[in-house]
């Protein structure tokens, strides 16, 4: 692999990947709606660097930056498809611009990626992979994050549908689906509403008190991606056990459950005398 794509980069999880695939020799495209910080990046990082300003919501913007990648490096090898942002609150007081924002980056995003770098990638005929960024939660619920959860678990669904596409088409590209839980970043910096704050407190300190920093997360995924792996688990103890538990619940048809919180059936609920 020599040259790999990168939005989302100008902090956290996009950075550690940056600056880990920097170290390996490969030349970079490095994308963020954060053109300061994205500079300031790509100014320290020891390699050939392309840095477009993108705000991946703009389908256009991103079949740009897809344009001056291939037209500057010639070939892409891998795309890690990043970007993303979390928000917090009661999923019924979560105003309307908030749901939209999540939705169009952390789904539209993906998707204006996918379309504009995937048909140039089966169009080159070689070896590539592209790394979808879901999480824990595109697996696993949480309370008060129902737009991050929603959007974490569409990735999932989108990055399977993607893998057999392209390997019922005999395409060399490759598809990875990145999960990681805790990873000491910026992305719950987001202020949190009044009746949410106390939780969004509780896991601020929890990733930044044992949560993997970024450069660590990315050595991990390159590794993952060495061995050729579809599914990149860096925090498989807090996994395993949790997925099999959510679908035993599944099959059981239990209440749902979420950090110690359940949804407990009304008594007589479902009970109509048909008038």
């Amino acid at each position: 692999m020599n040259t790999c794509v990168i939005t989302g980069a100008a902090s956290g999880i996009g950075a550690g990947l940056a600056r880990y695939a920097a170290s390996r020799g490969m030349k970079l495209v490095l994308a963020d709606w954060n053109e300061a910080a994205l500079n300031r990046l790509a100014e320290d990082l020891p390699t050939e660097v392309l840095a477009v300003q993108t705000d991946v919501r703009d389908e256009v913007a991103v079949e740009s930056l897809a344009r001056a990648a291939f037209d500057r490096f010639g070939q892409i090898d891998l795309v890690f498809n990043n970007a993303g942002v979390l928000s917090s609150g009661l999923t019924w007081e979560i105003d309307a611009a908030t749901w939209q924002r999540s939705l169009a980056v952390n789904i539209g995003g993906v998707v204006n990626v996918i379309r504009a770098f995937v048909p140039r990638l089966i169009a080159a005929d070689r070896p590539a992979r592209i790394v979808n960024t879901s999480s824990l939660g595109g697996f696993l619920t949480s309370p008060f994050m129902a737009p991050y959860s929603a959007t974490k678990f569409a990735i999932v669904a989108i990055s399977e549908a993607l893998a057999a596409e392209l390997a019922a088409t005999g395409s060399k590209v490759q598809v990875s689906l990145l999960a990681p839980g805790p990873v000491r970043s910026a992305i719950m910096d987001e202020p949190a509403p009044a009746p949410t704050a106390g939780f969004m407190a509780m896991l601020r300190g929890m990733s930044d008190e044992n949560g993997m920093s970024p450069d660590q997360l990315a050595g991990l995924v390159f590794e993952a991606i060495g061995r050729g792996e579809y599914w990149i688990i860096p925090h498989p103890e807090m996994f395993d056990e949790p997925l099999r538990d959510r679908t035993r619940m599944i099959i059981d048809r239990s209440p749902p459950t979420s950090f110690g919180l359940v949804a407990t059936p009304i008594e007589g609920e479902g009970q109509h005398d048909g008038k």
